[in-house]
């Protein structure tokens, strides 16, 4: 049985894109679920779902004890008022994923967090700031775990249909806009090529030309942050 990929954070946005893709191309994928999270979109798809919550490491061991994994792929995100998995969830997995010795490890954040904070604009820490720190703090845990990792930071995201045009750069300084779609085929491209373990990039797509509303210096409406 070849062994399969774990997703933490995939009942909706990216993670749900990333479940899509690998077993649209029958990859073997388990998805950690929280009990209360909306199942109806991932019922729909050919993957193993994992009652546990990211932020209780005990549900987690268990999750990647379920199974025989070669990968783990960390989405987690929130909204606001409750509590975020950005740093605990992620140190969580990343413990469980070394016990296990399950050493590949592909991590979204997103801009503004570790060293590209002077890449976002004010308001962006106005609103995210604590948010951001979570993420940087998840961010070092993970670089600091010995693992095989690769951290993908996209700016704002929209949920059009994948353009194919969305890249990846090392260049800290670029704040730009990506479809939820195409940073799943990012994701996925990273899992599969060796050359992006140890490395952390921004993602964006050249083709949208707009900025995030935050980074224009406007307020964010209300919803999911990360």
């Amino acid at each position: 049985m070849t062994d399969g990929i774990l997703i933490a954070g995939a009942t909706r946005g990216t993670g749900l894109e990333v479940a899509r893709l690998l077993a649209a191309r029958g990859e073997a994928v388990t998805v950690l679920v929280r009990p209360t999270s909306g199942l109806q979109d991932l019922q729909q798809l050919p993957v193993r779902l994992c009652r546990g919550d990211v932020l209780d490491p005990q549900a987690v061991q268990a999750a990647v004890a379920s199974g025989t994994f070669r990968a783990i792929v960390c989405t987690v995100g929130g909204k606001r008022g409750e509590p975020r998995p950005d740093y605990q969830g992620t140190r969580n997995l990343v413990d469980a994923a070394r016990a296990a010795g399950i050493h590949r490890f592909v991590f979204v954040t997103a801009v503004g967090a570790g060293d590209s904070r002077p890449s976002v604009h004010p308001k962006v820490l106005e609103f995210l700031g604590p948010v951001l720190d979570e993420k940087t703090r998840g961010e070092d845990y993970l670089t600091a775990s010995g693992l095989e990792y690769t951290i993908l930071r996209p700016g704002g995201m929209g949920d059009d249909p994948a353009s194919g045009t969305a890249v990846l750069t090392e260049d800290r300084s670029v704040m730009g806009v990506i479809n939820r779609a195409d940073l799943a085929r990012l994701v996925v491209r990273c899992l599969d090529d060796p050359a992006t373990i140890g490395h952390t990039f921004h993602a964006f797509d050249p083709a949208i030309k707009r900025q995030p509303p935050l980074q224009r210096g406007e307020d964010l409406p209300g919803g999911r942050i990360g």
